[in-house]
């Protein structure tokens, strides 16, 4: 088992996403590097429910759900001290300015990459 397999084990995301397709292949990639999906919507209001009381280790979310910010999801992962990151097309410049810190992860996305991504949000996680 390499490193990213052993960050990977037994740990559960959820997946904030509005494009199903996309959405389906961030499933099917997280599977592939051993992650579990918690849970995987697509709009606002949903995300909100699970922000506040689902049970998962960390979440992706998309910077723009059907035209709404994710930001109100955001805050809510924050004040749970659960870590995020975000997904966008539109570089660190669509992030809300607040997140600007954030870890970005680049649509389209290259499983490497997200493997990447996540493992540096873990270790930034337990760090703080």
């Amino acid at each position: 088992m390499d490193k990213a397999d052993a960050a990977a084990d037994s740990k559960n995301i959820l997946v904030v996403e509005d494009e199903i397709m996309i959405r389906m292949l961030l499933e099917d990639m997280l599977g592939d590097l051993g992650y579990t999906v918690a849970g995987a919507v697509g709009r606002i209001d949903d995300a909100i429910k699970l922000a506040k009381t689902g049970d998962f280790d960390m979440a992706i979310l998309d910077v723009n759900l059907a035209g709404q910010t994710v930001s109100p999801v955001a805050e809510i992962l924050e004040e749970r001290g659960l870590p995020f990151v975000f997904a966008t097309g539109y570089g660190e410049r669509g992030l809300p300015e607040k997140f600007m810190n954030r870890p970005t992860l680049q649509k389209p996305f290259q499983q490497d990459n997200l493997s990447k991504i996540l493992s540096q949000a873990f270790e930034r996680a337990a760090v703080a």
